[in-house]
């Protein structure tokens, strides 16, 4: 047939994450001897055992939902479906960035929403915003929980409660144009929920974050994610097709045709609104068929600077991979591109840069030997096919690496940002100054690596990690650090995020990044599809 329609559902869904780690606990990091020889001898840490707090010792304020707003909303989606547990509170107390796991880390009272509520259909979405809104109960949308930037943190601000909306049973392939190649996917459909209902009729999403395994179709959209093959697939902005958005002031489909000219791009307004505006329960994607070769391949470089030249002409010239990325000499010396040899030397010096090609056999054969002639030309040493191998066996991985440093005495985290080609070296030192300069108050300075990891005509995004000794209060050592370097980034002309989204970290530098009139029109939109403000307060907008 070349037009399927269809209600592919799971046949499980997902829960979600552990309540004080990312992912699934059996694919906990077991630090090595280099790992922790490295945290020694490099940053003064002192290795220590993890505390191992089980979810059940984690207190939780009492929910401030009435009794009788409980049976309300129980009512609207099902009692199965609305729910005060102490478990499926802490379960959606936030995501998971370092100072989401360093909190719950800690003793205190953890910051949870006092009910969760999971509606399956629109109408429910609907009603739960309207009972809600007229009931000043704050609404923070929930996919897959992957947020590192505070973007679920449950923000009472002037609400007195507020209440987790849980999208995993919108988890349906619901409609497969072949022929145009768009796919209408559920908000609560994961990555590789994503790829396992497109891969039964050949067809495949391409959008591949470090957040991949858990994050949802709706969180991509609502926070413009960039996954790892954007070079070659583009951003996920570029795949939506149109948008089923549920506001408490009604319901919007967006994007009727390919292109239009009928006015301003609505869907552009709900497209990394974060759940500010709307909650998106449907996103139309575009789609491609499952690729019938992959070649991968790594290059060394002899710099930083080098190897930037050469993935900037390759990017200008047109011979892009699916994916295109390159390590700078600090990350590519302790070989952060695989987590299995931290710490084991596998590039003798320079950079390591990483290229994937996907399609047919002769169109792969074809652009990858084009490639290979720019990157050649310009300092480029072909390392064959073992580097890009290792990068993609654990490049889901490194969020396990960071839990296992946190619990070992160290302070890990990582951030990005983007800019011109012609700007890209002087933002990337004055990132790397900051960050060391405000951590070596601490005493050790810091270790600060950085890849490029997604590339433009224009210009290309950095992306930062950085580790160091936990000092006595780690929330406040990296809010210092992070307020640095977001000082340092706007004061250097980039973007204070390029994939992550803005949340509650990055909204204290969201007007210097769209001016004043940019934020009044924001609060306008805002305040015409969401009147009574309950929707994700505290984030985005300032």
């Amino acid at each position: 047939m070349s037009n399927e329609r269809s209600e592919d559902h799971a046949v499980l869904t997902a829960p979600p994450m552990q309540w004080d780690a990312w992912g699934a606990p059996e694919k906990h990091k077991v630090l090595s001897d280099g790992i922790k020889g490295l945290l020694q001898q490099a940053l003064g840490v002192t290795i220590r055992e993890p505390s191992g707090r089980a979810a059940d010792d984690a207190v939780l304020a009492p929910s401030a939902l009435s009794d009788q707003h409980v049976t309300a909303l129980a009512g609207i989606v099902g009692e199965q479906f609305a729910s005060t547990a102490h478990t499926d509170r802490l379960l959606r107390s936030g995501g998971k960035s370092t100072l989401d796991l360093l909190r719950r880390r800690s003793t205190e009272p953890q910051n949870a929403p006092d009910a969760v509520v999971t509606p399956g259909t629109d109408a429910e979405v609907a009603d739960v915003l309207r009972y809600c809104a007229a009931n000043g109960i704050a609404v923070v949308p929930f996919g897959g929980g992957t947020s590192v930037v505070g973007g679920l943190d449950p923000v009472r601000d002037r609400f007195d409660a507020v209440v987790s909306l849980d999208l995993r049973r919108f988890d349906s392939l619901i409609d497969l144009d072949t022929d145009s190649g768009i796919a209408t996917l559920g908000a609560g459909v994961t990555g590789p929920l994503a790829e396992e209902l497109l891969g039964a009729h050949d067809f495949s999403l391409g959008h591949f974050p470090q957040s991949f395994m858990f994050a949802t179709i709706g969180g991509f959209a609502a926070t413009r994610s960039s996954g790892q093959a954007s070079a070659g697939y583009g951003r996920f902005e570029d795949m939506v097709q149109g948008l089923r958005v549920v506001t408490p002031a009604g319901t919007l489909d967006t994007g009727r045709a390919p292109a239009s000219a009928a006015g301003p791009d609505l869907g552009e307004l709900f497209v990394g609104s974060e759940g500010t505006l709307g909650v998106i329960t449907r996103v139309r994607v575009r789609v491609h068929a499952v690729p019938a070769t992959t070649v991968r391949e790594g290059w060394r470089f002899p710099d930083f600077a080098t190897g930037a030249a050469a993935l900037r002409a390759l990017r200008q010239e047109g011979a892009v991979p699916t994916v295109l990325r390159l390590s700078d000499e600090a990350e590519t010396a302790v070989n952060l591109a695989t987590t299995d040899k931290i710490g084991e030397e596998t590039v003798t010096g320079g950079c390591l840069a990483i290229t994937t090609f996907e399609g047919t056999a002769e169109h792969t054969a074809e652009r990858t030997a084009e490639a290979r002639a720019v990157l050649q030309a310009r300092g480029g040493t072909s390392l064959g096919e073992e580097p890009g191998n290792g990068w993609e066996h654990g490049r889901f991985d490194a969020p396990y690496l960071r839990d296992s440093l946190l619990d070992a005495g160290a302070l890990c985290e990582t951030l990005e940002t983007a800019t011109t080609w012609g700007n890209l070296a002087a933002l990337r030192a004055a990132v790397t100054t900051a960050l060391t300069e405000s951590l070596s108050a601490q005493g050790t300075p810091p270790l600060v690596l950085c890849h490029i990891s997604h590339t433009y005509p224009t210009g290309a995004s950095l992306y930062f990690t950085v580790v160091s000794a936990q000092a006595d209060d780690p929330i406040e050592q990296w809010r210092r650090a992070k307020t640095a370097a977001g000082d340092a980034i706007v004061a250097a002309g980039g973007t204070i995020t390029h994939h992550h989204a803005v949340g509650v970290d990055h909204r204290p530098w969201m007007r210097d990044e769209i001016g004043d009139l940019g934020v009044t029109i924001l609060r306008a939109v805002k305040d015409a599809v969401d009147p009574a403000g309950i929707l994700n307060p505290g984030k985005l907008i300032p």
